[in-house]
């Protein structure tokens, strides 16, 4: 069997069982020429530590002794005594047998037992084997299956995808299937740029193809027939590449699915009432974006649904509606599905055996359902937090702190923020709610340990005397800290983070959401915010001539607003992606609030932009 690894199996047992009985107990010859002791396998260590140690004190010949011991460290790497391995593999080094298989053995030994006592670079640079050995296959596996599970701890997804492809060369078809599968899960996160970028490696072809290929599913998705036309040249390009022969599923999905062309888009919004300040900037962002893009034989109409949004709906059906934008409010959307899912008609509305319209709603609901022709496009605070968990795991960060307003939405970010994070680290996050005034101050202390800190030098002040000198200390095992606010909390909660770090302690890194930022901030409160990393929708982090214009049209918007008008610009935009996207998840469209994905349940998934604030101005990163 393959040597065990805790996190990454992906060759089966049995056909790993077939490699090893053709290459795991070949017999090496020695360098005179005459065949030593038959060498026992070193792919598997199954027996206890002592018992390779004993048959190695035994061994008269330095190969067979060699083995034992080298199986003696693997036993001891799987009973997780990497001390020992670590201990016994440094003491074999100088009189080791110079056999390539012996040697690489020691490299990749040395390597597991790196990656539990140092770090994943330690353990990368030792595992390097030289071109010029000739290793079995079995060894070979293992290998590049090990390195792309270190690139994987170590967030470098391109190498981790090049040591993939490596390995699919040494597996059975069928094994190196559930390789390939991994390798386009990989892919499909990336940036269709950073994919490019790559696609010219002519050390391995096979990788190459694969970037080359992630990189046409990306670009050319929302234009089937371009999809097609670019996957048929890459195919004739790259006849023997794996994924010639078989397409990715969801590749093949996204090629047969059918993109909504709708000459009649309906709009369902809040047009009248306490909404409408908020659907107008909607609305306003709709017709920006139709008319950025004028087409005669689109039409674009407006429905009011702040008396009943059913009726809204039936009126743009009657209206020959072909794609509906809408409903904004989650009631609204929980009353048109269940009108949609009531099997009885609806007076005035269209029989339940007329094919669905599709629909674009602007907001998410508890009661969401899953289907082909329904989507859910929200600017979610919960949806930023889980963003910035991804955000924060990617710059390194190993053990968050979060703060947290003391309210719904402040509870909704936080329990995202976790829930994403475990996802990425088994890490336990440490959340502190705060409320207002006073009790903000306090809760930031105990959060970092100063009001210990304080009881402690109290105490041993009313023990020795109040002459003595002593600063408070703050606690040092949090890396980052992730704020949950208002715009009218943010400066005081972050002056009371600063003054509560000791000054034996380095500030750690300061994360926020899009919610905490202040509507025309002055210099002095950039400078107050000075090394905060805070995340946004692109369009905001941008100075430009778009920006300008509706900074002129409607100067007494907030940022709040302005998100909201970009949301209707992107959701015009988004509609004849919609097919494509949800057919391929690694499908993303950079719109103006963030980089845009479908998840299969319809959810459409933001990534934001991400600045920072440094000498009293705030810069996209």
């Amino acid at each position: 069997m393959l040597k065990s690894l805790n996190t990454t199996k992906f060759v089966s047992v049995a056909i790993l069982a077939a490699i090893l009985a053709g290459c795991g107990t070949s017999t090496p010859t020695t360098s005179t020429g005459t065949a030593p002791t038959a060498v026992t396998s070193l792919a598997s260590a199954p027996l206890a530590p002592n018992v390779y140690l004993a048959q190695a004190a035994n061994s008269k010949d330095a190969q067979q002794r060699d083995t034992n011991l080298l199986l003696a460290a693997h036993a001891y790497i799987n009973a997780n005594d990497y001390a020992a391995a670590q201990k016994l593999l440094k003491s074999m080094q100088p009189s080791l047998t110079q056999n390539p298989t012996l040697l690489a053995e020691h490299k990749y030994l040395t390597a597991r037992v790196l990656e539990h006592t140092s770090t994943y670079t330690d353990a990368l640079n030792i595992l390097n084997y030289p071109s010029t050995w000739s290793l079995p296959k079995w060894q070979m596996v293992a290998y590049h299956q090990f390195k792309a599970h270190l690139y994987q701890l170590n967030k470098q997804p391109i190498e981790q995808v090049r040591e993939l492809s490596l390995l699919t060369t040494y597996l059975p078809p069928a094994e190196a299937n559930e390789v390939n599968d991994k390798i386009w899960q990989v892919l499909q996160p990336m940036h269709e740029q950073t994919l490019q970028n790559f696609t010219r490696d002519t050390k391995s072809l096979i990788f190459a193809g694969w970037l080359q290929l992630a990189y046409i599913a990306k670009h050319y998705a929302v234009d089937p027939a371009q999809l097609v036309r670019y996957l048929g040249e890459w195919q004739k390009q790259n006849p023997y590449h794996p994924a010639a022969a078989k397409l990715p599923a969801d590749l093949d999905r996204a090629l047969n699915a059918k993109p909504f062309a709708p000459k009649n888009i309906a709009v369902l919004l809040p047009l009248t009432g306490s909404r409408a300040n908020a659907a107008n900037a909607i609305r306003q962002g709709i017709l920006a974006s139709y008319l950025a893009k004028p087409n005669e034989q689109v039409v674009v109409n407006f429905y009011d649904t702040a008396n009943d949004a059913v009726s809204a709906y039936q009126q743009a059906v009657a209206a020959g509606a072909e794609f509906i934008i809408g409903p904004l409010l989650p009631s609204e959307i929980d009353q048109l599905q269940a009108m949609n899912n009531t099997s009885t008609t609806v007076t005035g509305a269209v029989p339940a055996t007329s094919a669905p319209i599709p629909q674009l709603f602007l907001n998410q609901t508890e009661k969401l359902v899953p289907d082909a022709n329904k989507f859910y496009f929200a600017l979610s605070p919960a949806q930023e937090a889980a963003d910035a968990a991804a955000r924060m795991y990617q710059d390194g960060v190993t053990m968050p702190l979060l703060l947290a307003s003391n309210d719904a939405i402040g509870k909704r970010m936080a329990e995202s923020f976790i829930q994403a994070w475990k996802k990425k680290s088994d890490t336990p996050i440490e959340v502190y709610y705060y409320d207002g005034g006073d009790k903000m101050r306090t809760t930031v202390q105990d959060a970092l340990g100063v009001r210990d800190s304080q009881e402690r030098i109290a105490r041993i002040k009313e023990l020795i005397g109040n002459s003595v000198q002593a600063d408070f200390r703050s606690r040092q095992d949090i890396d980052a800290i992730y704020m949950i606010s208002t715009p009218q909390e943010l400066t005081l909660l972050k002056a009371f983070i600063d003054v509560n770090f000791s000054v034996f302690t380095q500030p750690v890194p300061l994360y926020t959401s899009s919610r905490s930022r202040i509507d025309n901030e002055s210099s002095q409160t950039a400078q107050d915010l000075n090394n905060l990393t805070m995340s946004d929708a692109p369009w905001l982090m941008q100075n430009g001539e778009e920006n300008l214009m509706v900074n002129t049209l409607w100067a007494g918007w907030n940022n709040s607003q302005k998100r909201l008008f970009i949301m209707g610009y992107d959701a015009i935009d988004l509609i004849s992606k919609l097919a494509q996207m949800r057919s391929f998840p690694g499908y993303q469209f950079n719109g103006r609030s963030g980089v845009l994905s479908v998840s299969p349940d319809g959810v459409i998934n933001r990534q934001l932009s991400w600045g920072r604030y440094q000498r009293g101005s705030f810069r996209l990163l």
